[in-house]
């Protein structure tokens, strides 16, 4: 089986780590919904205020909620309907601990995210299985 070389199995799947990284995820036209706001809306000029301090005034984009590993894959098994085990190899190194944005300063200009993780997991789940028909 080809995807057994990725830790993929019909009876369970092999996770990196101990499963508690938190992470964020933000959905592509969301993120692409954002720029354009930014871009439509936000005068760099008026964000530093002729502070000379600052040299690179930036915006995150991003959810500002996170999910740790372990929820995501629970997630992403409840949406697909996976009935196999998760595993997860805590010999294998987690990666960062967590990596959350600050969109304190984007929800401040009016701009929210619309799609939250597991409809996105969904949507994408749902396009993937119709384009292998």
């Amino acid at each position: 089986n080809a995807l057994s070389k990725h830790g993929i199995f019909s009876t369970h799947i092999e996770l990196w780590g101990t499963g508690r990284p938190m992470r964020e995820f933000l959905w592509s036209e969301d993120m692409a919904d954002a720029c354009v706001f930014i871009m439509e809306n936000v005068d760099f000029d008026d964000l530093k205020q002729d502070r000379k301090e600052i040299r690179n005034c930036h915006i995150n984009i991003g959810t500002g909620k996170e999910i740790s590993i372990k929820n995501l894959a629970e997630t992403i098994r409840k949406i697909i309907g996976y009935k196999g085990e998760i595993r997860f190899d805590a010999s294998k190194p987690d990666g960062t601990m967590r990596k959350l944005t600050d969109v304190s300063k984007l929800t401040s200009l009016g701009w929210q995210y619309n799609v939250e993780i597991g409809e996105g997991i969904d949507r994408m789940y749902n396009w993937y299985i119709a384009d292998q028909e």
